[in-house]
């Protein structure tokens, strides 16, 4: 399998509709940076907290240390702490993508040369290779969830999904 890096924000968005299943069903695991690690607070009670540290325990969330700290606080300017490690980590993991929904990360990791895919990009992935049957219901429960999609977006997604 491909190295995938991911950001906090998809993965607290599918923990919390107790869908955080799909990207080890998808990609086999992800690596995340400590800072993202950080970000998931998953000691507290907040919702999808327990889905992400089981997920960490299970060892297909696995946390790396970035080797080069300095490269990413440089990104610091642009975007805040777990986006900067996420792009760094995947710079240096050669992944083969970031899993990212933050507006001025997906910008910065574009512009450093890092193919980027977000939660809609994750679900229709799911929904193509049969993991879900339909996105639509999804997408509803990531908006009661409080995940923001704008409308254009979701209904983007559910046409792509249904091919």
């Amino acid at each position: 399998m491909n190295t995938v890096v991911s950001d906090a924000g998809p993965l607290i968005g599918l923990a919390r509709i107790n869908r955080i299943e799909l990207p080890r069903e998808l990609f086999g695991s992800l690596i995340i940076p400590p800072a993202v690690f950080d970000e998931m607070k998953v000691s507290s009670t907040r919702p999808g907290a327990q889905a992400i540290a089981e997920a960490v325990k299970a060892g297909w969330i696995n946390i790396l240390p970035l080797k080069k700290k300095a490269a990413a606080k440089g990104l610091l300017s642009l975007v805040d702490i777990g986006e900067a490690e996420a792009i760094q980590l995947a710079i240096e993991q050669k992944a083969a993508f970031l899993l990212i929904d933050d507006k001025k990360g997906r910008k910065v990791a574009k512009r450093l040369g890092l193919r980027i895919v977000g939660i809609g990009g994750l679900l229709i992935a799911a929904e193509q290779s049969g993991l879900i049957e339909n996105v639509a219901p999804v997408i509803d429960d990531l908006a009661r969830a409080g995940y923001r999609l704008s409308s254009a977006l979701s209904q983007r997604i559910i046409e792509l999904a249904s091919g």
